[in-house]
């Protein structure tokens, strides 16, 4: 089965690479490459192609961009690429989306060819290309923009702009939060499970029911007993984990790694 292709990056390097590979498949006809997303947008309606490579961080007009004015639904089969950043990655892959992560080997990448030639082939034997887990994993990476910066709270009569990364971590506190800083508290009228719904999963966690933590602000994670973990925070705050909160613990253990 013979497919066409289009190439879109804003990077040279990273195309050009990108289009060097392709010529070394037979099956493949490179259509052209697109180095903007307004360019891109024209060249997928005109030229139609079976499928694209499709670099989500691009200047003036992203990849999310480029998808939402085509329409996820009349999408090619799509290889998205991304410089390494671990938030679109687990939306890629939370939704069986084909992606690169850039530098890739060759070896990756015709992997991920063959896996999206098989879906096309699949696609051509009257099954359905993924639009629906394109629109899946394009709305957790546009979530990720609608995460707080920063939280208003009170003091005294006037209202002062809290950014998330000052905070140390967060304490429930009937139906207030406390929200502790390295040098201050201040309560806020939320609730725990609203406040935690609007922090960004990839700084915040919830280790207790009743404690929220700045991942960025831990200092080290030791075994307690029963299953149970000690968090303690670069302001010596120490805070018990909830045995259950194992992918919490997991995620905060390959923070600190990384």
């Amino acid at each position: 089965m013979n497919l066409t292709a289009l190439v879109i990056d804003d990077e040279p390097i990273a195309r050009h690479a990108i289009v060097r590979l392709l010529r070394d498949d037979a099956q493949i006809e490179l259509l052209g490459e697109c180095g903007d997303g307004a360019s891109a947008v024209v060249a997928i309606r005109s030229q139609r192609p079976d499928l694209v490579f499709l670099d989500i961080q691009m200047p003036a007009m992203t990849g999310m961009e480029v998808v939402a004015a085509i329409g996820a639904e009349r999408m090619p089969a799509t290889i998205f690429v991304t410089a390494y950043e671990q938030y679109a990655v687990r939306a890629f892959e939370a939704n069986a989306v084909d992606y690169l992560v850039k530098p890739f080997s060759r070896e990756r990448f015709a992997a991920t060819l063959q896996r999206a030639k098989a879906r096309l082939n699949a696609a051509a034997d009257g099954g359905a290309l993924p639009s629906v887990q394109i629109l899946q994993a394009l709305e957790a990476l546009r979530r990720r923009d609608d995460y707080l910066e920063r939280i208003p709270v009170r003091v005294d009569e006037r209202l002062v702009f809290i950014p998330v990364e000052d905070i140390v971590w967060i304490k429930a506190s009937r139906n207030l939060v406390e929200i502790h800083l390295a040098d201050r508290v201040h309560e806020l009228r939320e609730t725990m499970a609203a406040l935690a719904a609007r922090l960004d999963p990839r700084h915040f966690a919830r280790v207790h029911r009743s404690a929220i933590v700045n991942v960025r602000r831990v200092q080290a994670i030791h075994p307690w007993f029963n299953g149970h973990h000690v968090v303690t925070m670069d302001t010596g705050q120490q805070l018990r984990m909830s045995r259950y909160q194992h992918e919490a613990f997991l995620r905060l253990a390959t923070t600190r790694q990384e």
